[in-house]
């Protein structure tokens, strides 16, 4: 069993909160109030943040006032600044995120090195990190369910994250637009789910697009109304998939 490395700090500029991105890559979804929450709760001011981070993690330039700009969400720290945030502050890196987005924000959140990502789910770094940069995953059946443990991703983070969003809001456009028994099979070999679970899913969010089709004419609203109510409800068809599968779920 190897080791697990923390990402190497990267240098910030102080002086320059809007750095270019093409010197630094892209941050991850710093949650600024939860690094306040977390301050106060240790009864530490910013300059003993900045302190902190300068003696412990070796980023001399971390400064008071750099703290507070993270703080005031005028500046976002970088991965390496965040992973030393976080030993500051006594917690761990995904406390200090959002809720992560890319393949990237997710390993940043459990606090891995990219090499140690590569290495488990069988990937060389340079490939694995192209796959980052691209927001394009690219890996067998084996290697997808090797990234999703380590990530601990949910199914539907794991869509998102190997790149299958917009095939499945397509796929589920035309299940609730036409015959949803036809995608049954098409959906479920993109989502391992139980097929009559799927299969319910499938059939409820066709009526319920049917129904507010129908509903939005019978209330006296002309063409450019229904079609204005099919487009919201087709636009995040993927989150009403999900949450429907989530109250049909024992």
């Amino acid at each position: 069993m190897w080791a697990v490395r923390r990402p190497p700090a990267q240098p910030n500029q102080p002086n320059n909160p809007n750095r270019s991105s093409r010197r630094t890559p892209p941050t991850p979804p710093f949650d600024a109030p939860a690094a306040r929450r977390l301050r106060a709760a240790l009864n530490m001011g910013p300059e003993h943040v900045a302190y902190g981070m300068r003696a412990s993690y070796g980023l001399p330039y971390v400064t008071e006032d750099l703290v507070i700009a993270w703080e005031r969400e005028l500046a976002v720290p970088t991965s390496g600044e965040l992973t030393a945030l976080a030993g500051v502050l006594w917690c761990s890196p995904s406390e200090l995120l959002g809720k992560p987005r890319t393949l990237r924000e997710h390993r940043l959140a459990r606090g891995l090195a990219p090499e140690d990502v590569a290495r488990t789910v069988g990937h060389d770094l340079p490939a694995y990190l192209r796959m980052e940069e691209l927001d394009d995953w690219r890996g067998t059946d084996r290697q997808s369910a090797a990234l999703a443990e380590l990530l601990g991703l949910s199914l539907p983070d794991f869509i998102t994250v190997t790149g299958r969003d917009a095939k499945l809001a397509d796929l589920l456009r035309s299940a609730v637009t036409t015959r949803w028994q036809a995608y049954v099979r098409p959906v479920g070999k993109m989502v391992p789910l139980d097929r009559r679970a799927l299969e319910t899913a499938l059939q409820e969010l066709h009526q319920d697009y049917q129904g507010q089709m129908t509903a939005t004419l019978s209330w006296g609203g002309d063409n450019s109304d229904s079609s204005a109510a099919g487009r919201e409800f087709l636009s995040r068809i993927v989150d009403r998939f999900w949450t429907t599968l989530q109250a049909i779920s024992p």
